[in-house]
């Protein structure tokens, strides 16, 4: 029994649990709006808030902090910036609470809850919304030519030329046929 454990371990490792926070963070970061699984979304909301208040603190520690938890790449210092220059001071009288959790339903895939991670003040057009669930979309049906296709002579193209046509039918050669085990052919 999970007596007192908290956290979801989400079918991951832990580093990979990690890796996964890390790079939903700087998504939520950059686009301030995500579009994830519930559990996920519940898991997050924590961490990015405590990151908010250390952006709102704004000593050297704080950013060393911060800076743990964005993954190391070319935008790292841009998303740190960001936090400590924009996020943090929408909040700056606000105690908590800066994210919300916003249910979708199912995903259409594998009927897998899904959520909406965002923070409690986004404006509507601060940032481009990600792009929605793709659905499954219908093949569309095959356009009509102008002018339909004549259909070809039943024997072939060398017998339309007066050629002999194969026996065999001019495919690959057929395969033996199968037999059961332990008899030979």
């Amino acid at each position: 029994m999970r007596h007192a454990v908290k956290g979801r371990k989400l079918g991951r490792t832990t580093s990979h649990r990690e890796a996964l926070f890390r790079n939903q963070l700087a998504s939520l970061i950059l686009n301030e709006r995500i579009v994830t699984t519930l559990p996920k979304a519940k898991e997050l909301r924590p961490l990015a808030e405590k990151v908010v208040t250390h952006g709102k603190q704004g000593t050297v520690s704080a950013r060393r902090w911060v800076l743990r938890w964005i993954p190391n790449t070319e935008k790292r210092r841009t998303m740190v910036k960001k936090v400590f220059d924009e996020i943090a001071p929408r909040f700056s009288e606000r105690p908590g609470g800066y994210l919300r959790i916003v249910k979708l339903g199912p995903r259409l895939g594998d009927g897998a809850e899904m959520a909406v991670l965002e923070f409690v003040d986004r404006e509507a057009g601060a940032a481009a919304p990600p792009p929605e669930e793709k659905k499954a979309k219908k093949a569309a049906p095959p356009k009509k030519d102008a002018a339909p296709k004549k259909a070809a002579p039943k024997g072939g193209a060398k017998e339309a030329k007066g050629g002999k046509a194969k026996a065999g039918g001019g495919g690959a050669p057929k395969a033996a046929p199968r037999t059961k085990r332990g008899e030979s052919s």
